[in-house]
């Protein structure tokens, strides 16, 4: 029997028009609109293509946009420059700075120059440490929450359940830890994180409910490492060579996908799994920064 296909896709669709929804609402009542900039350093074609995705599911649910491009020689202190700037400007509720920046910026010191009050990217050290203690107001990186409202909307309510992590990146698998054991909807769980040093990694991932592997190594996963009726989230993205493709590769994920998908209980997909969800939250923190600047 084949698993349930948890379709980030659909699930991103049905947030998007309940934040649509959210921004007339506070439009309305507030006359303030929801503001996100973008900043991008360079013409890196990947970042590019984000970028645009971003602006333009911004746009569609009646988010003002910005987006602010600088030649790849862009200085350090240029690009604290511009901001500062959107720090300052009231009509900016979400900055988000693209990642990479060329080499010869420093990566960390353009997050930490970012507002926390409009880190909607969920990176900066405030919003980190926020998440890590569940205290006070902040704003959690895209993709775990994006994870975190799949599992609670496909009917995979994490609470009681044994939820194994694959991966611990400061982007994905320390902050989706944070989120799943937290005392509040979507947590609860029990989690235990694997990485690249964990020994026989199949052994741990076969004790899970629920099994989100965020690795970056394309069909790690394999059948063998599931149990039957386990809930697998994919989060990766991987292009692999494939010479019977038109364009000459494959996007997968990290999990065997057609392997697996015969003995999970669920499975979401690559691509349509998680990737809309990440816009899709980013979108979710703007307006929720925007909710919180009128009410200060």
């Amino acid at each position: 029997m084949s698993a349930q296909i948890i379709s980030g896709k659909d699930i991103a669709a049905d947030i998007r028009s309940e934040l649509s929804g959210e921004v007339a609402k506070l439009v309305a009542e507030t006359g303030v609109t929801p503001g996100l900039a973008t900043v991008l350093v360079g013409e890196n074609p990947a970042s590019q293509m984000y970028v645009g995705m971003k602006n333009k599911a911004a746009a569609a649910m009646g988010i003002y946009s910005r987006q602010i491009t600088l030649p790849i020689d862009t200085s350090q202190d240029e690009l604290l420059g511009v901001v500062a700037g959107l720090n300052a400007d009231p009509a900016i509720h979400g900055i988000l700075v693209q990642l990479p920046v060329p080499d010869h910026i420093d990566e960390g010191l353009v997050i930490e120059s970012i507002d926390p009050l409009k880190d909607v990217d969920g990176f900066h050290p405030m919003s980190v440490g926020r998440l890590a203690t569940d205290s006070g107001e902040f704003f959690a990186p895209c993709t775990p929450a994006g994870v975190v409202e799949m599992l609670v909307r496909s009917g995979h309510d994490p609470a009681g359940k044994h939820v194994v992590v694959v991966g611990r990146s400061n982007i994905v698998g320390r902050p989706l830890a944070s989120l799943l054991i937290r005392k509040a909807p979507g947590g609860n769980a029990t989690v235990t994180v694997c990485h690249s040093r964990t020994p026989d990694l199949g052994a741990v991932t076969r004790t899970a409910d629920i099994l989100v592997v965020a690795m970056g190594r394309p069909e790690m996963v394999t059948a063998d490492m599931v149990t039957p009726g386990t809930v697998v989230i994919d989060v990766g993205t991987n292009r692999v060579d494939d010479p019977d493709s038109e364009k000459g590769y494959r996007v997968c994920g990290d999990v065997l996908f057609d392997e697996v998908e015969k003995i999970a209980g669920a499975i979401s997909p690559v691509p349509g799994g998680v990737g809309p969800m990440t816009i899709t939250m980013l979108l979710s923190n703007t307006v929720k920064s925007a909710r919180l600047a009128t009410a200060r």
